[in-house]
């Protein structure tokens, strides 16, 4: 099946019909007892020969399953059997085909991670909400910002800072105060965590563009963790991101419920 066309964005309702449908489901006694249900109802086959999958669980368990298949673009169409749910549509075992023919898909392009640490060792991630700088020890971290090679903040004395996604914009960005981003924005938020100083600096908005580069300084002093969603590379010294476009993620959304919608929602929630 084709990608649908347009980079952040939500396309029309897809309208086609997936004859060979995965059924993925979290750990938990709830979402596996879903699965039997729905296997049952519908079949099952393996991810690989899969048209679309279908992940009974929580945001948690959806961020897996989409990080499993980013080689494939294969669609992931959540229920949700967990419990926060933004990226998940209601759960039902009711009309699956006819659900998953007329959803709507967001188009996702996760960002890289090119960590470097203090022994040399470089590593490489990919996230789908945010990357991360988190300090490891008591003291704060300082950190050197440059954006597409000219330096943007000298010195950020912080707990920490990210680069989020749009769709990653309303997780950890959102509790740290960073402005939430629609999908076909095309910029990537950056955000400092409890910042020292400049004490008043609330962070910026990014092209989708741009090549971030986070340098820690005193690294011995004040070690630093670059976490990409899942992944956690301790003592770096120096950490690049940006989006990676040759990846893309596929998340099937209801009619109406889409994560365009949920996204501006969002905003207008106390």
């Amino acid at each position: 099946m084709d990608t649908p066309p347009g980079p952040m964005a939500e396309a029309a309702p897809l309208l086609v019909t997936f004859d060979r449908i995965a059924i993925v489901a979290s750990p938990t006694t709830l979402a596996q007892d879903a699965r039997a249900r729905l296997v049952a109802r519908y079949g099952d086959c393996d991810t690989d020969a899969a048209e679309a999958i279908v992940c009974l669980g929580g945001d948690g368990f959806m961020l897996e399953t989409l990080h499993r298949n980013l080689g494939r673009q294969t669609p992931v169409y959540g229920m949700n059997c967990g419990s926060v749910g933004f990226l998940m549509n209601a759960f039902s075992e009711d009309d699956l085909p006819m659900r998953l023919a007329r959803a709507q898909v967001a188009v996702l392009h996760p960002l890289r991670m090119h960590a470097i640490t203090e022994t040399g060792r470089v590593e490489e991630a990919v996230a789908l909400n945010e990357v991360s700088l988190l300090r490891q020890l008591r003291q704060a971290a300082k950190i050197r910002i440059t954006v597409d090679g000219r330096v943007r903040l000298q010195e950020l004395i912080c707990d920490g800072v990210l680069v989020s996604t749009p769709a990653g914009s309303t997780a950890y960005n959102l509790s740290a105060h960073g402005p939430i981003v629609p999908l076909s924005a095309n910029l990537l938020p950056l955000t400092p965590i409890s910042a020292f100083r400049p004490r008043r600096w609330r962070g910026a908005l990014l092209p989708s563009s741009a090549e971030v580069l986070f340098e820690v300084l005193e690294s011995e002093k004040r070690p630093v963790a670059a976490v990409a969603d899942f992944t956690e590379v301790r003592d770096v010294v120096s950490v690049a991101v940006s989006e990676d476009r040759a990846l893309t993620a596929n998340i099937l959304f209801d009619p109406d419920q889409g994560l365009s919608e949920r996204i501006i929602a969002e905003q207008f929630t106390a």
